[in-house]
């Protein structure tokens, strides 16, 4: 083995007799780590300082506020989307204390669309509730997933099934409903009437969207807000109480959309909620890709986390729930991240808007939390039963 100079590149060259590999040289052999992560991560991860968080030096909340609204909307690469709605009732069925209907609705200027809505009998205008479906691996059914749908044998099982897996068999519109509540779902793209999604199609289909200069992850943000605006102008909802309910990624869904829109006075989110720190950890679900495309905003760490998006909506009343034992999301990064936005909520001298919760089980919304949260979005808005 020997040394020479390359006159040409300026640099030294070591030329290897009988042996590919020179001891003692260093530079990279492997570009990625565990968990598909590039080998570069701890460094790219010790980068991110979230310059548009709140902290204490924020003297004026609203143009913080503002500001990360806007930076948000920036980063899902949407256009602002007033296209009349233009609803039109496809079917409907009596259920007692209320009335179940499909409705079809202009969602944006490029998509009209099927959604479920529960609409109390008696005399309104009453308290409502926009539903945000989860991921769940499952594309078969989206909106179904909340309410229990009728005319398809199919869907009606499969949501059955849903209900008894994540929610003590009470789906949780229905319940809503029997409330008083009127309730809208409606499909993201890939699910339900707007599939079929499969699990190994989502990485493309969002760079797909890429190629289009747009995201898959805005889409979702934009139509989510779009669907709270709908709900919100129907005659027989009181606009001044609109909550977005959703559990897993339907519950980050729900913080996004109450961040992004003022249609949504109130929030409860169920089973999704931790910092980008505790999520980019070895073995969690976050680093496979998969699910992970909807939540990717290209760029939202270089500024923003997620408690920090989540913080956008304050002061208006949230309830985060979580799971002791849910896998996908550490115990200690949901405490750090409650921790952060309980900061924020204080700021607006709005503590008592803000509450957590954990629960002695996983990554469920069952009987007793969902009647928990029912009970204390009722609270917020003076509702007595």
């Amino acid at each position: 083995m020997g040394l020479f100079w390359n006159a040409g590149l300026g640099i030294a060259v070591i030329a290897a007799m009988g042996s590919a590999t020179a001891s003692g040289l260093d530079y990279q052999t492997t570009g990625l780590g565990p968990d598909n992560l590039p080998v570069m991560a701890p460094q790219l991860k010790a980068r991110l300082r979230f310059p548009m968080a709140w902290s204490p030096q924020v003297k004026d909340l609203v143009a913080w506020r503002a500001a990360g609204v806007a930076k948000l909307w920036e980063l899902t690469l949407q256009t602002p989307d007033h296209t009349p709605f233009g609803p039109q009732v496809v079917d409907e069925v009596d259920r007692g204390t209320y009335v179940a209907r499909k409705v079809a609705f202009n969602l944006t200027a490029d998509s009209r669309v099927l959604g479920l809505l529960l609409v109390p009998k008696g005399q309104g205008p009453f308290p409502a509730a926009i539903l945000y479906h989860d991921h769940g691996a499952r594309f078969d059914i989206g909106k179904e997933k909340m309410i229990t749908p009728w005319g398809d044998p199919a869907r009606q099982e499969a949501s059955r099934a849903w209900a008894e897996r994540y929610f003590s068999g009470r789906p949780p519109g229905d319940e809503l409903a029997k409330r008083g509540y009127v309730v809208f779902a409606t499909d993201a793209l890939g699910w339900g009437d707007r599939g079929a999604l499969s699990y190994d199609m989502q990485q493309a289909l969002a760079a797909n969207f890429f190629q289009l200069g747009n995201s898959l992850a805005g889409l979702m943000a934009l139509e989510d807000t779009r669907a709270a605006a709908f709900l919100a102008s129907l005659p027989e909802v009181n606009p001044q109480q609109v909550a977005a309910i959703g559990f897993s990624m339907g519950a980050m869904r729900a913080w996004q959309a109450a961040a992004l829109s003022d249609a949504i006075t109130a929030t409860v989110a169920a089973n999704w909620m931790a910092t980008t720190e505790g999520l980019m950890v070895s073995g969690n679900n976050q680093l496979r890709g998969g699910s992970a495309w909807m939540m990717v905003h290209p760029g939202l760490q270089r500024f923003l986390d997620y408690p920090d998006v989540a913080s956008l909506a304050a002061p208006k009343p949230m309830l985060l729930l979580a799971g002791e034992q849910d896998a996908l999301f550490p115990p200690d990064a949901v405490r750090a991240a409650y921790t952060s936005m309980g900061r924020v909520w204080a700021a607006w001298k709005a503590g008592d808007r803000f509450q957590t919760r954990f629960w002695p089980g996983g990554h469920v919304f069952e009987q007793d939390q969902q009647v928990f949260a029912y009970d204390w979005l009722d609270r917020q808005w003076g509702l007595k039963r």
